[in-house]
C-alpha cells in the first residue's frame, strides 16, 4: 500500500535506470501508484517485462514502457531516451538508480576495474543526464534523484574504485543542482547504506568475511537500528524527494543509514 496519494505524480514521466535491482523495481512501483507514466531500463529484458506486468496489474491505468539499454554505450543511451518520449511524452522526472559494485584494496586495484566501476557509475550516469536535462530545460520543470551511498559520504575498507565514483556523484549532485534550478529543475541525491537487496547483501557479506564474522553480527554491530534498509524505504524517499511537497529541497544528499552515518 502506497504511502503517497494516487494522484501525486500523475501527468508526469518518470524514468527509472536500474529498474531491474530491487531498489529500482520498488521505486518504479511506488511511483506507478502515485500516478505517473513509467519507463524502465536495465539489462534484463526478461526481468524488466516481469516488473511491467507487475506494475499493469497493480495499477492498470497507468502507462508503462520498457527500453532494454547498456547505459555504458553512447547509441544506446540517445535510443533509450528517444524512444521512451516517443512513447510517453518529456521526461519530467529521472531516477539514476543504475551502478555496478567493484575493486578492491588499493595494492590489488587494476586501472581497468577502477574505469569500469567509473565509466558505468559516474560517467555514463552523467551523459544520460545531460540527455534528459535538455527535455526538462524546455519545460522549465523536473526533478533528478541519483542513487548514491554512503560510500560516496565516507570511505569504506577496500573501496577505492566504489567509493570515488559514488563520491564524484555526490559532487556531481551538489554542482548540477545550482546550475538547474535556475531552469525550474530539482537535484538530490539519497544515499543509503546497506539495503537489503542482492547486491547490498553480498557487500555486508564481504565485510563480515574480512572480520571473520557474520553477516548479522555485522549488521548488529554497525548499524544502530539493528537493521538493513528496506528497498521499499529506499523508494519512498526517492520518491517523496520528486514531488512538490519537496519543492525547496536542492542539491541534499539524504542519508537512509539506521544511525551509522550521523553528520
Amino acid at each position: 500500500m502506497s504511502i503517497f496519494a494516487a494522484d501525486a505524480l500523475k501527468k508526469e514521466h518518470a524514468l527509472v535506470t536500474g529498474a531491474t535491482g530491487g531498489i529500482g523495481s520498488e521505486t518504479a512501483m511506488v511511483l506507478a501508484e502515485m500516478g505517473a507514466s513509467i519507463t524502465l531500463t536495465g539489462r534484463r529484458a526478461n526481468r524488466l517485462e516481469e516488473l511491467a506486468d507487475e506494475i499493469r496489474e497493480m495499477t492498470p491505468d497507468v502507462q508503462v514502457y520498457t527500453y532494454k539499454a547498456d547505459l555504458g554505450d553512447e547509441g544506446e543511451r540517445n535510443e533509450l531516451v528517444n524512444s521512451a518520449e516517443g512513447e510517453n511524452g518529456p521526461i519530467s522526472l529521472l531516477v539514476n538508480n543504475a551502478g555496478i559494485s567493484g575493486g578492491g584494496p588499493v595494492d590489488q586495484l587494476e586501472q581497468k576495474d577502477m574505469e569500469r566501476v567509473m565509466h558505468l557509475n559516474y560517467t555514463s550516469t552523467v551523459r544520460l543526464t545531460q540527455l534528459v536535462y535538455e527535455s526538462m530545460k524546455k519545460q522549465q520543470k523536473g526533478a533528478i534523484v541519483n542513487v548514491t551511498s554512503l560510500s560516496g559520504l565516507r570511505g569504506t575498507y577496500g573501496g577505492t574504485a566504489y567509493a570515488g565514483s559514488k563520491f564524484a556523484m555526490t559532487g556531481f549532485t551538489h554542482s548540477m543542482a545550482l546550475e538547474a534550478i535556475e531552469h525550474g529543475v530539482r537535484v538530490n541525491a539519497v544515499s543509503p547504506g546497506f539495503v537489503d537487496t542482492e547486491m547490498g547483501r553480498a557487500s555486508a557479506q564481504k565485510k563480515a568475511d574480512r572480520q571473520s564474522s557474520s553477516l548479522s553480527e555485522v549488521v548488529k554491530d554497525s548499524i544502530p537500528s539493528g537493521r538493513m534498509t528496506k528497498p521499499r524505504e529506499v523508494a519512498n524517499t526517492i520518491s517523496f524527494l520528486l514531488t512538490d511537497a519537496a519543492k525547496n529541497i536542492v542539491g541534499e544528499s539524504v542519508k537512509i543509514s539506521g544511525g551509522s552515518v550521523l553528520h
